[in-house]
């Protein structure tokens, strides 16, 4: 155990959650900063042992309480919601100030691939102006995952019989850096231990590169099925101009650039697509049996 927690916020999200499994498998205190200590998954974290508090990013002053003698923070922000990327920032900013007013010694904060990379994409943008800050006011290291594999989940939703068809809005070779956000939680739950994991402040993280032509072939091995992929047009996205702008920057090589080497450094056991589609097929067969 670490003398002081290890603080979390959005713990009952997907990185979150990655992050307590991690450092709970680590056997390290665990602090949890959720908006609802009364919802059935912050009574679930402590079930787990996890010590669970109440605290809104958009209130500063229960961060503060929240962040208080803590060994390490982690974090991430999000751009959904109707103030889009603008208010990622606000509330970026705010858990910065706090932990600087409350004397974290350490953040690990989880911002995008190529997010320093001026790429224009409002999201990507929005978790640099966030780093710049951290980097400012408080001790800071940064995980910078690329595509996340859970984000085709929905895709393989079904009955499993039948062709599976694939789509997104990018063309069929071109190939895309991904990777699962188990590795992301694992990876920051290293940095958080060991401030010194890594020489410089900064990790993309990667688990495997493929085409999504590739892909569609990597889920057929795995599933038993057959499996194609079918490239969309933009305009599936409607007026999103954010999303636009990144499946446009996806198609325009190199764009994310993943270290596959410090990755597997930090995560000996890092999934590849095929690792993972393992892993996912395996929880939906238990859930129905």
């Amino acid at each position: 155990m670490t003398q002081h927690p290890i603080a979390v916020i959005g713990a009952t999200g997907q990185q979150g959650s990655g992050v307590i499994d991690a450092l709970l498998e680590q056997r390290q205190a665990v602090r949890a900063l959720v908006r609802d200590p009364d919802s059935a998954p912050a009574r679930a974290l402590v079930d787990r042992g996890v010590e669970v508090v109440a605290a809104d990013q958009e209130d500063t002053a229960s961060l503060q309480r929240g962040l208080t003698d803590i060994g390490s923070l982690f974090f991430m922000t999000t751009f959904a919601g109707s103030d889009g990327p603008e208010g990622e920032v606000r509330r970026g900013l705010a858990v910065a100030e706090a932990a600087a007013r409350a004397g974290v010694p350490s953040v690990v904060y989880s911002s995008v691939g190529g997010a320093e990379r001026a790429t224009g994409i409002p999201h990507f943008e929005s978790k640099y102006q966030v780093e710049q800050r951290l980097r400012d006011v408080v001790p800071a290291k940064f995980v910078r995952p690329t595509f996340f594999m859970e984000n085709l989940a929905p895709q393989f939703a079904g009955d499993g019989s039948g062709e599976l068809v694939l789509r997104l809005p990018i063309a069929g070779d071109v190939p895309v850096q991904m990777v699962a956000v188990r590795d992301i939680g694992a990876a920051a739950a290293r940095m958080l231990i060991d401030p010194h994991a890594i020489d410089g402040d900064a990790v993309e993280l990667g688990g495997d590169e493929l085409t999504m032509t590739q892909v569609a072939e990597r889920a057929a091995a795995v599933l038993g099925r057959a499996v194609r992929y079918d490239a969309v047009p933009l305009d599936v996205l409607g007026d999103d101009e954010d999303l636009r702008a990144m499946f446009r920057w996806f198609g325009t090589l190199p764009a994310y650039r993943a270290d596959f080497g410090l990755t597997r450094r930090l995560v000996p056991d890092v999934h590849d697509l095929a690792a993972w589609l393992s892993e996912l097929s395996g929880v939906r067969a238990g859930a129905s049996a």
